[in-house]
């Protein structure tokens, strides 16, 4: 069994059946598979997406300057994570959020020690705010936060991936999926 988690929560996983935002009988569904490994004594982090609300890619397509658009889409990760974590401590589950930007009155600051304190102390962190620079992914985010923190495992929960690929399986049909990777 792991000890550290990092599980990658894509935006797009909230919407349930919508086309966009944030259904809530899905977030709670989320929950309720979040506590089941909670309660196994397993300290989780949670990175969260935003697809469900933007894409910076999405602007940059429609005329917007690509480090404003993924600033957006940064915003969105938050909102996703107030949402996660209403869930969470509706099934009593001691959440915190952590951000890389600056937005105090909603989540803590992002802090490697505070994070490392809070999987001591029992609780549930969900990171937003992706890595605070616009041009990475929170695909990024996760291994980024998964290195510092030492987790064990990194488990991405995205729509219509199964593997780790040498490239977008969705764009190019001979995509080879990696059975198993080294440091």
């Amino acid at each position: 069994m792991y000890q550290r988690v990092i599980l990658k929560l894509s935006g797009e996983a909230l919407k349930g059946n919508g086309t966009y935002g944030i259904n809530p009988v899905t977030v709670k569904g989320i929950a309720t598979e979040i506590k089941e490994i909670y309660e196994l004594g397993v300290q989780v982090g949670i990175v969260v997406g935003a697809g469900n609300l933007w894409r910076g890619k999405t602007g940059e397509e429609l005329g917007m300057d690509r480090a404003q658009a993924d600033y957006m889409g940064m915003l969105g990760t938050i909102m996703n994570g107030l949402a996660l974590q209403d869930a969470l401590e509706s099934i009593m589950v001691p959440t915190r959020v952590m951000t890389v930007l600056p937005i105090s009155a909603v989540a803590e600051p992002y802090i490697r020690r505070r994070a490392i304190r809070h999987f001591e102390k029992g609780r549930v962190v969900i990171f937003s705010g992706g890595t605070g620079s616009p041009f990475f992914s929170t695909d990024t985010a996760a291994a980024l936060r998964a290195a510092e923190l030492n987790a064990d495992i990194i488990l991405m929960a995205k729509n219509g991936v199964e593997g780790v690929y040498d490239k977008d399986p969705r764009k190019h049909q001979d995509a080879v999926m990696f059975d198993q990777i080294t440091q």
